[in-house]
């Protein structure tokens, strides 16, 4: 049975810091010891670089390595392990295809579709490439209520090359329905890239089923370790792709004249990967998937329902979005305190959130503001965190509103 204070157990940041309420899951998660040991254990006991080596510890930190791509296969129902590439992040993904795939393919007749709901990382690569080709560069709107206008979708896919949308807001937490807007796509033509970032931690993805061109996600925002990316694309078109970066692992003949290309997917991870941040994202999916993405995201909803319902009892609190399909993410102000003096405040009682723009400048605009707070919860979270937050932001409106 799922129980958050068990599983808080598993993480060591929770007993260093007694007290500590950490509601900024949406910026990165916490490390249970099992991932720290992991890469811990790399660096200790077999630390080498991969793909060549002929002794023991560089064939061991080899197979460590390659076993990742087939755990993320099974994790995201992806037809095939070599369309399973690793990056930095679910930002250096985007950029790989943005440039890869955008620079041979998008042109004045081909345009870029995006939404005024994606983080900046899904936004400004796509500005960048679009000035680069001339291709027009159009967006979904973003209604106040946290939702997007799909009303029009089917117009807007006209003279596209892709759509780039994200799966679950990092504002509202909103779920967009991403398989029947694949469907939409792929009816007329279009390639469809998913930001995955603040999804596949928190409810069972079917890449398979939704059948997008490319998918991205993150280690951080999933109990794994930074710097390591997955980018997940269809092998037809992953083959077709220049390589993003030169030298390392990339190639497969060089001389003084030309270079040649490795196939997929080493063709798209030049030089020394992060090995050790690799092997870490290969714990933290056992780590999920010992807790099941199921339970995971019914212990959400209910944390979520919870939450709404205290916050909602705070004088002067505006709660931003009403999503139907949501994840738990709540964005909110309380009124005059400015979202950075309110974090500050809560600070002090050891309560973590995020305020700012979220890296969703564009949202903010929607709302008519400048910045927000934002709660964030996870595996570890439970009623008390929230019960907590809730007294820090009255005793804070008491001193500063």
């Amino acid at each position: 049975m799922f129980n958050p204070d068990h599983i808080r157990e598993e993480f060591p940041i929770f007993h260093e810091r007694k007290g500590l309420v950490f509601l900024d899951s949406a910026s990165t998660t916490q490390k249970p010891q099992c991932v720290i040991d992991s890469v811990s254990t790399f660096y200790s006991n077999y630390n080498a670089n991969i793909h060549r080596a002929l002794y023991e510890i560089g064939e061991k930190a080899t197979n460590e390595f390659e076993s990742v791509r087939s755990k993320v296969k099974k994790f995201l129902n992806v037809p095939d392990s070599h369309e399973v590439i690793f990056t930095r992040s679910s930002t250096e993904s985007i950029n790989l295809v943005a440039y890869s795939w955008g620079i041979s393919n998008l042109n004045r007749d081909n345009g870029v579709l995006v939404t005024e709901m994606e983080h900046h990382s899904n936004l400004v690569p796509w500005q960048m490439i679009s000035e680069k080709t001339s291709s027009p560069l159009e967006y979904i709107s973003l209604q106040k209520n946290g939702v997007l206008d799909l009303s029009s979708i089917e117009d807007d896919l006209n003279d596209k090359g892709i759509l780039a949308i994200v799966h679950q807001s990092n504002v509202f937490g909103t779920i967009n329905p991403i398989a029947k807007i694949v469907e939409l796509a792929k009816s007329k033509g279009v390639l469809t890239l998913i930001d995955g970032a603040q999804a596949a931690p928190h409810f069972p993805v079917d890449i398979s089923k939704i059948d997008c061109d490319f998918y991205v996600y993150s280690g951080h925002k999933m109990v794994g370790p930074t710097g390591v990316g997955v980018l997940i694309g269809r092998k037809s078109i992953l083959d077709k792709m220049d390589p993003f970066l030169g030298g390392g692992e990339m190639i497969n003949n060089v001389t003084m004249e030309k270079s040649t290309w490795n196939e997929i997917p080493w063709k798209f991870e030049a030089g020394t990967p992060n090995i050790a941040q690799v092997i870490g994202l290969g714990r933290a999916i056992e780590f999920i998937d010992d807790i099941g993405l199921n339970d995971i995201r019914a212990h959400e909803n209910k944390l979520l329902d919870y939450s709404i319902e205290e916050l909602s009892k705070i004088d002067g609190i505006n709660l931003y979005g009403n999503p139907s399909e949501r994840g738990a993410v709540i964005p909110f102000n309380i009124k005059g305190i400015h979202p950075h003096d309110l974090a500050k405040f809560l600070d002090t009682d050891k309560i973590c959130i995020r305020a700012g723009h979220h890296c969703a400048q564009p949202i903010m605009k929607v709302l008519e503001i400048s910045a927000s707070a934002r709660a964030s919860l996870y595996i570890y979270n439970n009623e008390k965190d929230i019960d907590e937050l809730v007294k820090s932001i009255k005793k804070t409106a008491k001193i500063l509103a």
